[in-house]
């Protein structure tokens, strides 16, 4: 099992697009298995329900070499574009038994399908998400939510929250904590032996020297220092209009926004349908889409699989980073 990268990939909210993007990323990842995106000793477990995989997917997941099905059963029967309450415990059904097997060793990674978290909250379990789910269960204090594509790696020091819930999010522990994990995993998850990151402010102008707030002056850029003298390499805070000019951010590996729409606008325009969701911090491996559930694509067949491919292949990249910084080569 050391040697293998094993996934294991949610597949999602059963009334949307999950179903059939699984089961064509699966059909896919077989035809890619044995070249450069995805090495031959690399297995990737549908965890869902075996029959709604088959019907909605019209594959014979059985046949394709590296894939097997970890088979949850749906609560009732679903079908496409129409939501049911009584599935939403078969969504957490399919993340309860991802997680036991990355807990267990059996995967070093989950990749997840889009979910509906409103369905979700609807059945009566507070959901706010995938990252925040994971998070609780690993028992781990913080996350970071990064998302790639487009040759651009953006992070965010919040994510979810209103608008005017932000600067009061955005505290020294905080930042503190999203800059020590942002650096540790691309060091760790993607090979980069000294990250080089970029801070947006959080006003216009990153602050305008206080004219336009104090946020950058207070809190932001004492974060910065500290992280400096922790040996992050780490500059700004610098004013985001400016900061994803494509000559500004060549000279820098990651970005991390303030807030959710900062930075995940210029980030989804350049690969849209072909970003990657990543949760940084936790103790494995976790990608997924940069889009939901298309209620109203569903059952099409004109979903594009294009993101749910490239998170399968972060995800590998990742495991075998993680294995070459463990095995201590040094990027």
């Amino acid at each position: 099992m050391d040697r293998r990268r094993t996934l294991a990939l949610t597949t999602g909210e059963p009334a949307g697009i999950g179903p059939e993007l699984s089961a064509a990323a699966a059909a896919w990842f077989a035809s890619q298995r044995g070249r450069a995106e995805v090495p031959a000793d690399t297995q990737l477990v549908l965890v869902g329900d075996g029959d709604l995989l088959a019907a909605r997917g019209g594959v014979d997941l059985t046949s394709l070499p590296g894939v097997a099905v970890r088979h949850v059963p749906l609560r009732v029967p679903s079908e496409p574009g129409r939501l049911a309450v009584a599935n939403a415990q078969y969504v957490l059904d399919t993340l309860d038994m991802a997680i036991g097997m990355v807990s267990a060793g059996e995967a070093q990674a989950i990749v997840t399908a889009p979910v509906h978290k409103g369905v979700i909250n609807d059945a009566g379990v507070a959901f706010s998400g995938h990252t925040e789910y994971l998070q609780e269960h690993a028992g781990v204090d913080k996350v970071v939510m990064m998302l790639a594509g487009g040759g651009l790696r953006v992070a965010l020091a919040t994510t979810h929250l209103p608008l005017r819930a932000v600067p009061d999010a955005i505290t020294p522990e905080t930042l503190d904590r999203v800059l020590g994990i942002l650096d540790a995993d691309l060091r760790s998850r993607f090979g980069l032996s000294r990250p080089r990151i970029a801070v947006c402010g959080l006003n216009p102008h990153a602050g305008e020297g206080g004219h336009l707030g104090r946020e950058e002056i207070d809190i932001i850029a004492p974060a910065i220092a500290r992280a400096r003298a922790a040996g992050i390499d780490v500059q700004g805070p610098l004013p985001a209009d400016t900061l994803f000019v494509p000559a500004h951010l060549a000279g820098f590996d990651a970005a991390l926004a303030m807030y959710h729409d900062q930075g995940l606008p210029v980030l989804k325009h350049a690969s849209f349908g072909h970003g990657v969701n990543i949760t940084l911090g936790l103790p494995y491996v976790r990608t997924s889409v940069d889009h939901g559930t298309a209620l109203d694509l569903a059952g099409t067949g004109r979903a594009d699989p294009g993101s749910l491919q490239q998170a399968i292949v972060t995800a590998i990249q990742m495991i075998s980073a993680g294995s070459r910084a463990g095995a201590g080569v040094s990027a």
